[in-house]
């Protein structure tokens, strides 16, 4: 019986093979392995015969089987009989050899069965397998492998078999034709192989010791033929690999002449292969073993190879590493292994000769022989790629007097190295380079060549952006160029400053690269290395030293050094701070440069570098810094004063202007140079000279170049005005300016383009020309040779007419060299007098350039420099027109306010644009135009100058456009800033456009745009302090009031209505209060004329404004007599916005203030009425409560349930609720009515959750269209909502704030209004008003009693929630409310309504929390209603009984054991079934409870209780895997609970240690400990436990579900024999085999696992 039930259960684990699912496919190979474990012999037949009686199997499944089989037979290979064995060899031979076709898996099973069993019994495998090889026949792939396999598994065993073998198999290579099967032949040779060499390496141990390596070598050698003269040449690379893999391993068993004679034919041909990178491994692998005979036999030939080994080698060990890629790893480790072979002693002894000369004469110095020295050359090579400091590193530091001789042929094997293109490379070298120059390596000749490639790398682009590495390197990541250079300068400096015999070589030879502009990026790390070396002279030949320019021909000039490190210092933050390396290497050479300069550069040079140490790059003003520069070259020449110097600095510094045309920066300051230079030569002909060449090969097509050459000559004609005046005249009559100027050169072709960029140099010339030269010179020479030339190149005349030139670059050096002229003529001391008789056509020019600019976009600087050109030529004499100055000013105003808005970002509502955000071109033009109009008020500082300029400015103010608002704004807010900080009052004036200015401007304060609102902050702000310097006060007076305006406005940037309603009352009363009498009408008026504003925001501060200074100044309208001209304005203003022109603008305003005034208004006024107060509130509420709530209406649309729709008057009572108690006087009367008004509120919420507002409200009564008179925000008008609104209004009126803030912060007022958690809010409010409002709930409680009976669901839903809550609270128990309220909720466990019968059970659960004093005394009648509510009938969704679960859990806290021990075991058997409930919450609160329930299981009841806990103990293990986390928690609960009462302390023990709710639980090492202890402490409870987990096995939860088999599984394997008899094996077996066709694979696994436990006790 005991062996039919280990069969049955093999062959159900069998059977469930065909599983698809590969998990439960290992489970079930683990399970037949422990069947196995236990029966060995008794699975392997079971297996042999289930296999063989089920033919038809698929092999997927049969594999499993025979994995299964070999596993057994691995572990129980000692106790396996001779029979077993046989079956087992049989069944494998077969299994492997059924099908014809190659199927790897299932016969690769098979084969590994049979090499398993062929470790003991390898002459019955033999037996077998050698049947089915047969001569003449070729055999079955597998056959082959097998013979491969066993010849590795058993050496012994398998080598004496060998020699047959290859005999039978030699004849079956020819016969092979597929791939496949001459892949299998090359896989046995090489495990033949292998297992020969390990047999012959261990004959001490072997059965036969008479065995010899000549046994084999006939039969290897005629192999190797087969596989390398016809197999190696395969196209298959699988092939391929195979024969290479073979031909490592035979090569060593191959006849000596045998090997000796092949090599010249295999080494070349297994090099071949590299050309496949993927077999590059296995090529190496096999290689190195090749070599390794060979040098194992002394082979000769050998040497004829190694340039091609070499060659090879050295490029497979520089290929690139990663790490992520082993293969790779993995030859590059054979490699190296190859090179070890090839330099191994014996190999080397061979080829190394003897130190003799043919003669028989010792020769000298001898070394490696020709071979060796290749391999030295060729790793030397490879190492610089990959391993640097391994090889070159290594022998550069060797110090042998043997390696003098070597530095020549190591500094040789450079040459290749350094022409290298690899960063890596880069970075070995400069590694190399560091290490000769320790050793002497550079001071030998070729040397110099390792210093310029050092040199070359240290100017590598800086700080270049590293390019993300394709690959991963073994040892770095890919390397940048900017690694190299930071490598690079780290080196020079290092054996410029460490390696004292490096001074003689570097010193002075570097020199000779800081003059190429290519080698820029080095200089920096050159002038370091100098200025060190320099040092070390210095203290060596004493403070005079010198350049010896006598022994270097090739160093650089002291010219070319002075102009190329002055023109570097000139972007002294570029190449790692060239500019403070740049000065102090000319510090030091001051006296190699001249002999005069050593006291002038020791003072100022460190000075300039001060100053750059003291700045960065984005501090230090780049103008500001050559202006030093070119002084220090002034004062520099002065002092040396010597014609034939300076002129040779001269002719040095043109010849290097072609050095830096790449660099534009560099070369436009080595224009000024050559300027101040020139500026210093008295030799005049050299000057003209200079002049002349410099104008004729300038490169006019680029900017810098332009401005390079103008800045020249205008330095130049500081001292040479006439000679630089001439040459500009004398260049224009060049061949450059021959070209015709008729007809046809209307159409424009290359040359006339370049002709336009020479006369734009041309005229940017004589405008630096006019700023440099003395000013009492060029005022004489202005109008005759600077301005009649700048129009003469300017003007383009085409038959005498003239012809508007459409070239950008002529128009802006035009536009500089007048403002250059301007400056000129305002700078000279004479200026007074001048008269610029063509002001007037600049300024008719500039307005013409202005206006040919398009509106639509900003694309040239045109507009921004002309602006700025004519605000130079506003203040030369003579001055302009009234009509000329008002022409400008419109042309500028409608050229730049209207642009559209510039690409950079808009501002938002409420937040302001920041200025330094700005496109840089728009806000230089909106600067400009700024400037312009200070420059035309400054002529004007009268309140009528500031009035006329804002005649212009005042239509862009007030435009419906809100970017050309904000500019004019802008603009307005610049001019009177600069009005208030440049007026000068000597006498007290009126100020008489204060009025106008201040109604333009101050609405705005609450414009939509935020930086409208600062800006007109601003204005206001000015205009005040203009009122206050025209009455007298000083101009640093400051007002207080005044000065509140600038604290305003960082709140001015928030959109919020009330802010700003705020802000513009405050505004207003400062107006008001500053604002002189005589003013005040001007300023009503015009603010009259703003109630139109198209800004709504401004029309309605117009508003506030009127009646605020009304409110503060409106006695001086009385005063004055001017009420009835106000009267008569604002009466005609109405009129007109009843007129054709403002019909539209005045139906918005009256729509909205009617809405505003008339109904909210109204009823806040009645608020402010205490005496009317509480009567208006008490009408209200009678409406609130008489009316129906709302009406059912049927959608239109067929299928829809009928919607409740809220009825009107209730709706609007409630709204003008919500306005009287928002008012602060209304307070007293709502605190009088906070009962009435908190009960109908609370209702009116419960009644209008879901109802929809009534449909006949037009959208505009529906919800707010914008801000109300006292800035609140109106509310939606949703029934629910605006009764929550009321309510919190109400509350907070009433003293209630923490309540209504308490439930906010638990979002309770959201949950009120929500069909779903509305009872939750209600709970919420509740708990709030017990807590902060318990005072008030006594009339409240008694105005909701009635309420249960109403008529409405909602209401009795609210009230009892209501009423539920506060129980829970000791505050009804102080205010004797508990036995009413409770009574209630026992009332209410007959109501219809399933909501308020659960709420009622919650109520009378909550007492536990809020009285649980109260408890006891009315314990049996709080039990009665939960057994009550635990039988409720009409529970579907047993809504109540989960109530009641919850609630007996607290109840049982505090309730007498007496009341509670008569129901104990009702209670627990009535809610068992809930333990497995759909609804999770209800298996929870059932869990927990049966825990709470184990407290009162002591005494008469134990044994009772007891049988529960066993009833119910399973359930509680298994739902530990429950789909919800909280079961899981009240699972633990409950066992730790019943864990005192099982009776097994160590059980207890577990439950309390390990069944913490927030630890997590190893829920299978927990089981299986459980079930332990279980079977220890209960072994007779197994068949009812086994039996409860049977019934889980079809829970609809799968964790459960595969929960319960391992339970099962568990018990079985810690049960004992005796017990384990009291199971019905054959229910459980069949039990099992249903599930294990469950659809979850995870349970599947499980009921295997259990499968093979069961085992134990079959």
């Amino acid at each position: 019986m005991s062996e039919s039930r280990v069969k049955r259960l093999a062959t159900t684990l069998m059977d469930a093979t065909t599983d698809k699912d590969p998990m439960v496919h290992e489970q079930i190979f683990s399970a037949l392995c422990y069947l196995g474990g236990q029966e060995p012999e008794e699975i392997l037949n079971a297996c042999e015969e289930y296999l063989r009686q089920h033919d038809k199997l698929a092999y997927p499944h049969r594999i499993i089987i025979l994995r299964a089989m070999e596993a057994v037979v691995r572990s129980s290979l000692a106790q396996l009989d001779k029979s077993t064995a046989k079956i087992v060899i049989f069944l494998a031979s077969n299994e492997m050899t059924k099908s014809k076709e190659v199927i790897f898996e299932w016969q690769q099973a098979a084969s590994n069965v049979l090499v398993a069993v062929g470790r003991r019994f390898i002459n019955k495998v033999m037996e077998e397998v050698l049947t089915k090889f047969q001569p003449g026949v070729l055999p079955h792939y597998f056959i082959v492998q097998t013979f491969a396999n066993l010849s590795v598994a058993n050496v012994f065993g398998m080598v004496p078999f060998l020699n047959s073998i290859l005999g039978t198999m030699l004849p079956m290579l020819a016969m092979a034709k597929q791939d496949n099967m001459k892949s299998v032949f090359c896989y046995a040779l090489q495990y033949f192989s292998e297992s020969i060499q390990e047999y012959l390496a261990n004959l001490d141990k072997a059965p036969d010791p008479t065995v010899r390596r000549d046994t084999f070598s006939s039969e290897i050698f005629s192999a190797y033929e087969v596989l390398f003269n016809s197999w190696l040449q395969s196209r298959e690379a699988k092939l391929r690999l195979a024969v290479v893999e073979a031909l490592g391993p035979m090569s060593h068993l191959m006849p000596s002449e045998k090997l000796e004679e092949q090599l010249p034919r295999l080494i070349p041909g297994i090099l071949a292969l590299y050309r496949k990178p993927a077999e590059a491994y296995y090529v190496s692998k096999s290689l190195c073993q090749i070599l390794e005979a060979s040098v194992n036999i002394g082979s000769r030939t050998l040497d004829t190879q190694l340039d091609t080994l070499l060659n090879a080698l050295q490029l497979q060990i520089c290929a690139p590493l990663d790490s992520s890629m082993p293969v790779p790893l993995k030859n590059h480790n054979e490699v190296l292994r190859c090179f070890t072979v090839l330099d191994s002693p014996s190999q080397t002894a061979a080829r190394i000769p003897a130190p003799e000369t043919e003669s028989g004469n010792e020769r000298p110095g001898w070394g490696p022989s020709p071979s060796s020295a290749q391999i030295i050359n060729r790793l030397f090579c490879s190492a610089l790629q990959v391993k640097p400091l391994d090889l070159g590193v290594h022998w550069s530091r060797h110090n042998s007097s043997q390696m003098e001789i070597k530095k020549p042929f190591i500094l040789s094997s450079m040459k290749l190295p350094l022409q290298d293109n690899s960063n890596k490379v880069k970075r070995a070298v400069v590694h190399v380079i560091s290490a000769m120059a320790h050793h002497g390596y550079l001071e030998q000749p070729g040397g110099e060549a390792l210093i310029e490639f050092l040199i070359r790398q240290c100017a590598l682009p800086v700080n270049q952006s590293p390019q993300v590495p394709r690959r991963h390197s073994l040892e770095t990541e890919d390397l940048t160029d900017s690694h190299v250079r930071d490598i690079s300068v780290n080196t020079l400096f290092l054996i410029s400053t460490t390696v004292d015999r490096m001074a003689d070589v570097l010193w002075p030879y570097l020199l000779a690269f800081v003059t190429p502009i290519h080698l820029t990026n080095a200089l920096t790390p050159l002038c370091k290395s100098l200025i060190f070396l320099a040092a070390q002279r210095q203290e060596e030949e004493g403070a005079d030293f010198q350049l010896p320019y006598n022994n270097n021909a090739g160093l650089p000039s002291p010219f070319a050094l002075t102009a190329r490190l002055l023109v570097a210092a000139s972007q002294p933050y570029l190449g790692d701070g060239r500019g403070a390396a740049s000065l102090r290497l000319l510090n030091i050479l001051n006296l190699s440069v001249h002999k005069a300069l050593k006291p002038l550069w020791t003072k100022k040079i460190p000075a300039l570098v001060e100053h750059l140490e003291a700045n960065t790059k984005s501090s230090l003003f780049q103008k500001e810094w050559e202006e030093k520069l070119l002084k220090f070259l002034q004062e520099t020449l002065d002092t040396i004063s010597d014609t034939s110097w300076t002129s040779q600095l001269i002719l040095e510094m043109c010849r290097q202007l072609n050095s830096y045309n790449g660099s534009p920066l560099e070369k436009n300051f080595l224009y000024k140079c050559i300027g101040t230079t020139l500026a210093t030569c008295a030799n005049k002909d050299l000057v003209r000279k200079q002049l002349q060449e410099l104008l004729e090969t300038a490169r006019y097509q680029e900017e810098a170049e332009r401005e390079g050459l103008a800045s020249c000559l205008g330095l130049c004609a500081v001292t040479h005005l006439d000679d630089a005046l001439t040459k500009l005249e004398e260049f224009v009559k060049s061949d450059v300016f021959k070209k015709s100027a008729g007809l046809f050169s209307i159409f424009k072709d290359r040359s006339d383009h370049e002709v336009e960029k020479v006369k734009s140099t041309l005229i940017l010339c004589y405008g630096y020309v006019a700023r440099h030269a003395p000013g009492e010179l060029v005022l004489a020479r202005m109008d005759a040779e600077i301005l009649r030339n700048v129009f003469h190149y300017f003007n383009t005349k085409v038959l005498g007419i003239k012809v508007e030139t459409k070239d950008l670059t002529l128009k802006l050096c035009l536009i500089r060299s007048i403002c250059m002229i301007c400056q000129a003529i305002c700078a000279s001391s004479q200026s007074g007098d001048f008269t610029f008789s063509r002001k007037a056509e600049l300024v008719s020019q500039m307005m013409d350039f202005i206006k040919a600019e398009p509106l639509d976009s900003l694309r040239t600087p045109i507009r921004q420099r002309a602006m700025m050109a004519c605000m130079y030529l506003v203040v030369l004499e003579p001055p302009l027109s009234d009509a000329e100055k008002a022409e400008l000013i419109e042309t500028c105003l409608g050229s730049v306010l209207p642009l559209p808005l510039p690409d950079a970002p808009r501002e938002k509502e409420g937040l302001a644009a920041d200025p330094g955000h700005r496109e840089p071109l728009w806000s230089n033009t909106l600067h400009s135009l700024k400037d312009l109009l200070k420059s035309l008020l400054h002529r004007h500082m009268t309140p009528h100058g500031l009035q006329n300029m804002f005649e212009h400015l005042s239509p862009w103010v007030k435009s419906a456009k809100e970017h050309e608002r904000e500019r004019a704004v802008e603009v307005g807010a610049a001019i009177l800033e600069f009005y208030r900080e440049k007026l000068n009052v000597s006498t007290v004036v009126p100020f008489y456009n204060l009025g106008l200015l201040m109604a333009l401007f101050s609405p705005r304060c609450t414009d939509s745009l935020a930086s409208v609102r600062q800006h007109a902050v601003d204005c206001v702000y000015s205009l005040l302090y203009v009122q206050l310097c025209y009455e007298g006060f000083s101009r640093d007076h400051r007002d207080e009031s005044i000065e509140r305006l600038k604290a305003m406005k960082p709140g001015l940037k928030d959109p919020d209505v009330n802010i700003l309603f705020q802000a513009c009352c405050n505004i207003a009363k400062v107006i008001a209060k500053r604002l002189p009498p005589d003013q005040m009408l001007s300023l009503l008026l015009s603010m009259l004329e703003g109630l139109a504003d198209p800004d709504r925001n401004c029309s309605r501060a117009a508003t506030v404004m009127i009646n605020s200074i009304l409110k503060e100044r409106g006695a001086v309208l009385l005063e004055k007599g001017m009420t009835s001209t106000f009267r008569e304005k604002l009466n005609h203003s109405m009129h007109v916005g009843q007129g054709d022109s403002g019909v539209r603008k005045g139906r918005t305003l009256a729509g909205t203030m009617a809405f505003e005034l008339y109904t909210c208004t109204m009823w806040r006024a009645l608020a402010s009425e205490p005496p009317l107060t509480s009567q208006v509130l008490e009408l209200l509420l009678e409406k609130v409560n008489r009316d129906v709530p709302y009406k059912e209406s049927r959608s239109f649309l067929r299928g829809s349930g009928a919607e409740r729709v809220a009825t009107v008057f209730p709706l609007s009572a409630t709204c003008a609720l919500h306005e009287i108690v928002s008012v602060r006087e209304s307070g007293p009367a709502v605190v009088g009515l906070y009962a009435e008004l908190f009960v109908s509120l609370l209702l009116r919420v419960s009644c209008t959750v879901g109802v929809h507002p009534p449909k006949n409200l037009q959208p505009k009564e529906r919800k707010s269209t914008g801000g109300r008179g006292s800035g609140q925000p109106f509310r939606t008008l949703d029934p629910c909502s605006s009764a929550v609104e009321t309510l919190k209004a109400m509350l907070t009126q009433g003293g209630s704030e923490e309540v209504v803030r308490a439930v906010a912060e638990a979002e309770g007022w959201e949950w009120l209004r929500s069909m779903e958690r509305h009872h939750d809010g209600v709970a919420l409010l509740a708990s709030a008003m017990a807590k902060h409002a318990g005072p008030k709930l006594s009339p409240i409680v008694k105005s909701l009693s009635p309420m249960l009976n109403s008529l409405y669901d909602s209401q009795r839903v609210t009230t009892t929630a209501f009423f539920a809550e506060l129980l829970s609270s000791n505050v009804v128990n102080d205010l004797i409310l508990l036995e009413t309220i409770m009574d209630s909720m026992t009332a209410r466990q007959r109501d219809p309504c399933t909501l308020v019968r659960m709420l009622a059970l919650r109520g009378l659960g909550n007492i536990a929390s809020g009285s649980p004093e109260k408890v006891r005394k009315h314990g049996a009648q709080l039990l009665a209603s939960m057994m009550n509510g635990m039988d409720d009938k009409d529970d579907p969704h047993h809504a109540v009984a989960l109530e009641v679960m919850s609630s007996l859990s607290k109840l049982l806290a505090f309730v007498e054991e007496r009341d509670v021990r008569s129901m104990l075991l009702h209670i627990a058997i009535r809610i068992r079934p809930f333990f497995d409930s759909e609804n999770h919450e209800l298996r929870r609160s059932s869990i927990v409870l049966f825990g709470n329930l184990t407290k009162f299981s002591a005494g008469s009841c134990e044994d009772a209780f007891f049988e529960q806990i066993l009833n119910g103990l399973v359930t509680l293990l298994l739902h530990l895997q429950d789909p919800k986390p909280e079961v899981i928690k009240a699972c633990k609960f409950a066992l730790r609970m019943c864990g005192p009462s099982m009776g097994c302390p160590v059980l207890c023990d577990m439950f309390q240690n390990h069944l913490h709710e927030d630890r997590t639980l190893h829920y299978g090492e927990f089981m299986n400990d459980v079930c332990k202890h279980l079977m220890q402490s209960y072994p007779d409870t197994l068949s009812r436990l086994v039996a409860t987990n049977l019934f889980y096995f079809k829970s609809n939860w799968a964790d459960i579900r595969a929960a319960a088999p391992m339970f099962v599984g568990f018990l079985v394997l810690h049960v004992d024999q005796v017990h384990g008899q009291q199971l019905n094996l054959d229910e459980l077996i069949a039990a099992l085999t249903v599930l294990l066709k469950d659809p979850v694979a995870a349970v599947r696994m499980k009921v295997a696992e259990t499968l093979g436990r069961l085992v134990r006790i079959v």
